[in-house]
């Protein structure tokens, strides 16, 4: 029997919530299941999926193909990675020792990741303040000039002038 490790949906609609089975490969999507594998849910990013590692491994011994999706999450969960160190011939030891590298690896790319996101969207911020900072010195040049109060410039601003003025020393008080 050709058998796949596949997704099985089971989630309402707009909600998806996947079972990771092995089926046979002739069977349609979310018919009888083998074996429950474990589960994922796309939705929560921060308990996304449990998957039964000692079970995924029996069934690839045994000839079971992944589907891409299945493969994905194998990937992300390190078994894809074990999988190969064992088609590869080493034993338990090595196999043990080169996963604790690939969780420090994978660590090291989940850190710089996050990092990389946070430096984004400092820059991105900093992109929207200066627009924002045109945007009033238009504004200011457009508007006519209504007020007499003098600064050391010795020009007269306008209204909207004298607001961002108070604006910014209150935001300089706050600070």
């Amino acid at each position: 029997m050709a058998t796949k490790i596949r997704l099985k949906r089971i989630g309402r609609r707009n909600r998806p919530f996947y079972r990771m089975v092995v089926m046979d490969s002739r069977k349609r999507r979310d018919g009888a299941a083998i074996e429950e594998l474990g589960w994922y849910n796309p939705i929560d990013a921060s308990h996304s999926f449990v998957l039964k590692e000692d079970r995924i491994l029996n069934w690839l011994k045994e000839g079971a193909q992944t589907t891409e999706a299945a493969d994905k999450l194998l990937r992300r969960a390190g078994i894809s990675h074990k999988w190969h160190l064992i088609k590869q011939g080493l034993n338990d030891s090595e196999v043990q020792k080169e996963m604790k590298k690939w969780e420090m690896n994978r660590e090291k790319v989940l850190n710089d990741r996050n990092e990389k996101i946070k430096i984004n969207i400092r820059e991105q911020e900093k992109e929207v303040a200066a627009h924002d900072e045109e945007i009033v010195k238009e504004i200011i040049e457009d508007s006519p000039k209504t007020s007499t109060d003098k600064e050391n410039d010795g020009h007269e601003k306008t209204d909207i002038e004298i607001d961002v003025i108070q604006s910014e020393k209150n935001e300089m008080e706050e600070e």
